[in-house]
């Protein structure tokens, strides 16, 4: 909860089951860090199906599907609109037969024009009850009195002032029963434990003539017997002591005011209600955990709401201001400062919200809470890992012994500097190169002492597309530089190429990619950053690889919402189109899609060039339509070659496009290079590699310019490998590049798994560099068995880095990349490559 892009989580844990509450992103990642063993996970409960609650799923049930050779199947809960989401993730889980989806309550229909009375959904819907817990549903619909805010941003002052208008007027007046659209739907789930039998008297027994024996065991377990010494039956109520009630547990989710006039007039809540007359029997509620957002759970309806249960313990959990200040991952946060501490050039500080907007924020809340309502109800604010016991009965209630504990930047650089004493002048020296390389000098005596550099760190040749480059031009952020899965000291693919006032670009987007933007900029920042993306662009279909696609162009949509814009474009395989739209059944992702193979160096001439007519010159056959279709989905049939069905050794790359598909693919390759101008940029271009059927590698080129003599200055040009064999497509692009980030996932001993993998190893990412003559060459997506830094031979890494996550390249600071790999050694000298496989647990190995 340090960067308020996911839904939190709830774990409920018994000694045999164990439940998780919600799966947003990072889930996989914080539990890896905290070694809660995902393993053991039953079920999975959704309190809404939209990306900020599931967006951890796919990658979870990827995990699971994973542990051992059978896999391990996992029950998935949720309102109506789950399956949407499941028949979605079917396109890259393959075994998504191992999901079992339970799905209750009304159908998702928006084009439905009458809907089941309310009253059929209104009472619990049983889910689990056995002698452990018993677990239910109740449902919660937007009531149709504020569709008409929708236009409002949620949480403005406007939006909230209307929307209490209309619940103080309107909660108890009769409504009609509005659709539902898919996302509609939330839930509150109740957790009851069973009530503890009262204690065995066995004196009140014997004096009722019943003997020592089974006939005691059948009393305490609820059932009458016939007394031995007297001709009557004996009840437990007779024997037993006066039963203890089970403890009761609401998970509250309420995302809009619109759905609070369901919570608030729900007539099932009301035996839990407190106080209420005629309600002599209501059940205490010892917890009550509210995942709403802070503009519902401020207003004064809903205050009166929460203190109908006044014995409850008010955990509010959604999005509190408080935890932005306490990273959640905290290895990589600690790595994060250390390198911070060794090259701020390379590895700035997080974006972490400025002290005086904390105090702005903490005097708005403390504002908020000084009303006249607020003793109506004392709560919690929510943090990781505070606990609730429910059993034993005399350890009911709050621990926070397991909160971890923060450490500041200061402290973290301070043991650092103890355990390195030599990081200190290495950081200086790591200064120095910057203040000689903005002054052309050579370096001094003194910063060559320590460490050792190798002659040719000084080898180095600029390349004309740097000449009279700024820190505006491009800045390459290396957002996830692990494999398979997170980790926690490294998240999955994604690069930032952040062009500054020209936008930006996505490389890849897996899980946890929103919030590694927020860590490293800032909450505001990275929201201005989604505002402006321009283009997103994924490698293969590979779930580590886009699973974070969905969050970001959710909120992006969010972000966007009454403001005049164009949808973004998503370049990617043809088979994540298949996600995406069955994806977009369940919430709107505001996205057009361009397949990668049309975004190949001979489709991009022949549209400059006219060689193809692309243009649709007349209105499109519907049959061709489905032709074009049809075609598509023997393509999507091709599940172990490149090679196209039907046609002789044909690449699926190469293969041409039927009149109809290219009619449709003409205006967004329009689009893309209108939108490619629009940045500064002159091309992208996708080009096939070895991996697994469609994967791609990008090179991405900038427009030439001017400088002020009238010379012409090459642009600068970005290549990206994906995941990859070496191959003679990836050294063609690279030829020249300014750039070459390429896959490293396996040290070079570890040849032969590299190849059965279909991945390359340290030393042939390094070669493809050579080959092509690329001036750097970025290595990422390491295996996660090297937990903090890979192992490399230092021998041939003439021009290359390692990447870590967070790290910042400018190009203006290209020419020191390779110059700070021996400092960073040293950060690491007693770092051994070791298999994370201890703290992961249960995580399967799948690249």
């Amino acid at each position: 909860m340090d960067t308020h892009d996911t839904s939190p989580s709830v774990l409920l844990f018994f000694d045999k089951q164990r439940f998780i509450f919600n799966a947003g992103e990072g889930l996989q990642r914080f539990c890896t860090e905290h070694k809660i063993k995902l393993s053991k996970i039953d079920h999975i409960f959704l309190s809404r199906v939209c990306s900020e609650t599931a967006g951890g799923l796919p990658g979870l049930l990827l995990t699971l599907a994973g542990i051992s050779e059978e896999g391990m199947s996992v029950n998935v809960w949720g309102p109506s609109d789950l399956k949407l989401l499941v028949d979605a993730m079917r396109a890259f889980i393959p075994n998504a037969a191992m999901v079992h989806t339970r799905s209750f309550g009304p159908a998702s229909d928006t084009s439905a024009l009458v809907t089941p009375a309310k009253d059929v959904f209104s009472d619990p819907v049983v889910l689990i009850d056995d002698e452990v817990v018993k677990l239910s549903a109740i449902i919660l619909r937007p009531s149709q009195a504020a569709e008409g805010s929708s236009t409002k941003k949620p949480g403005s002052q406007e939006a909230d002032e209307h929307l209490v208008e209309q619940l103080s007027s309107s909660i108890s007046k009769p409504r009609a029963e509005p659709s539902t659209k898919p996302g509609d739907l939330s839930v509150i789930y109740i957790c009851e434990l069973p009530e503890i039998k009262g204690k065995f008297d066995p004196k009140k027994a014997a004096a009722l003539g019943l003997r020592p024996g089974p006939k005691y065991r059948e009393l305490q377990l609820g059932n009458s017997v016939k007394s031995d010494r007297q001709d009557i039956m004996v009840h437990p109520s007779d024997v037993l002591g006066p039963s203890i009630p089970g403890p009761i547990v609401l998970l509250v989710d309420c995302p809009t005011l619109s759905h609070f006039k369901d919570v608030s007039s729900v007539q099932s809540l009301s035996s839990y209600y407190a106080g209420i007359s005629g309600n002599s029997s209501s059940r205490t509620v010892n917890c009550v955990i509210h995942l709403s957002p802070s503009y519902v759970t401020n207003t004064i309806e809903y205050q009166k709401w929460m203190s109908r249960f006044p014995e409850a313990q008010h955990i509010m959990a959604g999005h509190e201001m408080r935890n932005i200040e306490v990273p959640i991952i905290k290895s990589s946060a600690r790595i994060a400062a250390q390198l911070n501490y060794l090259c701020p050039q390379f590895f700035p500080a997080p974006g972490i919200w400025s002290l005086q907007h904390l105090k702005h924020i903490a005097s708005d809340l403390r504002a908020s809470s000084e009303g006249p309502f607020s003793d109506l109800c004392e709560s919690i604010p929510a943090q990781n890992l505070l606990k609730f016991h429910l059993r034993p009965i005399t350890q009911l209630g709050l621990d926070r012994s397991g909160i971890p504990d923060s450490a500041s930047q200061s402290e973290i650089v301070d043991e650092l500097v103890s355990r390195i004493p030599e990081i200190t002048e290495a950081s200086k020296q790591v200064s120095q190169l910057w203040l000689q390389n903005g002054k052309n000098e050579r370096m001094s005596e003194q910063a060559k002492e320590l460490p050792t550099e190798e002659p040719w760190l000084h080898n180095n040749e600029l390349p004309a597309c740097l000449e009279g480059v700024t820190r505006e031009d491009l800045e390459i952020v290396l957002l996830g530089t692990g494999s398979s899965q997170p980790s926690k000291y490294r998240n999955v693919s994604s690069i930032l190429l952040n062009l500054f006032s020209k936008g930006s670009i996505l490389f890849d987007c897996g899980e946890g990619t929103l919030g590694q933007l927020k860590r490293r900029f800032g909450v505001d920042r990275a929201d201005e950053i989604i505002r402006d993306l321009r283009c997103i662009w994924i490698s293969h279909i590979h779930g580590d690889h886009h699973t974070g696609l969905a969050r970001i162009l959710a909120l992006r949509r969010d972000l966007l919402k009454g403001v005049p814009h164009e949808p973004l474009m998503v370049v990617g395989p043809w088979r994540l189109k298949r996600f995406l739209d069955a994806y977009q059944r369940l919430e709107d992702l505001d996205m057009q899609f361009l397949d990668c193979k049309h975004t190949s160096e001979s489709s991009l001439a022949a549209l400059d060039s006219n060689e193809v007519d692309l243009a649709p010159k007349a209105a499109i056959n519907c049959e061709d339509i489905k032709d074009a279709d049809r075609i598509r989905s023997q393509d999507q049939k091709i599940d172990s070659t490149l090679f196209a069905k039907g046609s002789r050794m044909q690449s699926y790359f190469k293969r041409p496009g039927s009149p109809a598909e290219n009619a449709m693919v003409y205006p967004l390759l329009k689009k893309l290079m209108k939108v490619l101008r629009e940045g500064g940029l002159q091309a992208l271009i996708s080009f096939p590699v070895i991996h697994c059927p469609q994967a791609y590698g990008v090179m991405l080129k900038a427009a030439d310019r001017t400088n002020g003599a009238g010379k012409t200055i090459p642009g600068w040009k970005i290549v990206y490998s994906g995941d990859t064999r070496p191959c003679p497509e990836l050294v063609k692009a690279s030829k020249s590049a300014t750039i070459l980030v390429h896959e490293a996932t396996f040290e070079d001993g570890l040849i032969e798994e590299a190849i059965a993998r279909n991945h390359s190893t340290t030393k042939e990412a390094v070669e493809v560099g050579a080959s092509a003559g690329a001036y750097r060459v970025i290595l990422t997506h390491f295996s996660q068995r090297y937990p903090k830094i890979p192992v490399f031979d230092e021998s041939h890494l003439h021009n290359t880095c390692i990447a870590f996550d967070m790290m910042s390249v400018n190009l203006a600071d290209l020419p020191l990349l390779p110059r700070i790999l021996p400092y960073i050694k040293l950060l690491f000298r007693d770092e051994m490559a070791v298999d994370e496989s201890d703290d992961m647990n249960d995580i399967a190995a799948v690249a």
